[in-house]
């Protein structure tokens, strides 16, 4: 086994051989990050793609209004910046570590010149960006034509998914995030978030705990989305 085997427990490279892993490796930076660190910030020029090797990544937008609104929660194998690769340009958001976190760091330049030599690679890299704009549907369908209550069941069903815990009483989800978090990710004000939480929890569909959300009712929550 070789020293980059931390590669595997990324989703896109954990299928492809030892040989391309190790010419992945050869062009991937591992930087770390410091908690609330900023990585690049919305507007930068971008020139790389990032992996969540260890931590939490916070990616958000500042919208006119000065408003800050979370896109999301990046965690270990995720990737971010993804957009850029292959046409550059500016980040469109910015990303911050919101605890200590090591990042892969991958620059366009060196993935496209090793796509040209490495046919699994460029295949990789193909599904990684066909992965990426179903993400995006997912994410215009949520933000245009779900509420409030719609958006907030919608996020904790994919956290559920994601990395929801099965236990006796229900899903568990352990949540680093507050309620301005949340608030911030599904779009609404953070009172608005606490009621929408509090009345899910009064008619038992979860069960709110100090650092986690239990889904009691996941069928239940399924029918609000």
């Amino acid at each position: 086994m070789g020293d980059y085997d931390y590669l595997r427990k990324i989703p896109y490279f954990n299928v492809l051989s030892e040989k391309s892993l190790f010419e992945i490796s050869k062009i991937a930076l591992v930087k770390e990050y410091k908690k609330n660190t900023v990585i690049f910030y919305e507007g930068d020029e971008g020139d790389a793609i990032y992996f969540v090797k260890k931590g939490k990544v916070k990616i958000s937008k500042i919208s006119q209004q000065g408003k800050e609104h979370i896109i999301r929660i990046m965690e270990d194998g995720d990737i971010f910046a993804e957009s850029l690769l292959f046409i550059g340009g500016k980040y469109p958001a910015t990303a911050e570590a919101i605890e200590d976190s090591k990042i892969i760091v991958l620059k366009n330049k060196d993935i496209e010149n090793l796509i040209l030599s490495n046919n699994e690679v460029a295949l990789g890299i193909i599904k990684l960006m066909a992965k990426r704009l179903q993400n995006v549907a997912v994410i215009i369908e949520n933000l245009a034509l779900k509420d409030s209550l719609g958006r907030t069941v919608s996020i904790l069903l994919t956290f559920a998914r994601e990395k929801g815990i099965q236990g006796k009483d229900g899903i568990a989800i352990e949540l680093n995030l507050n309620r301005q978090d949340l608030a911030n990710m599904v779009g609404t004000s953070r009172e608005n978030m606490t009621r929408i939480l509090s009345q899910l929890d009064k008619e038992g569909v979860i069960k709110l705990e100090r650092h986690a959300i239990v889904i009691k009712d996941v069928n239940a929550l399924k029918n609000l989305s």
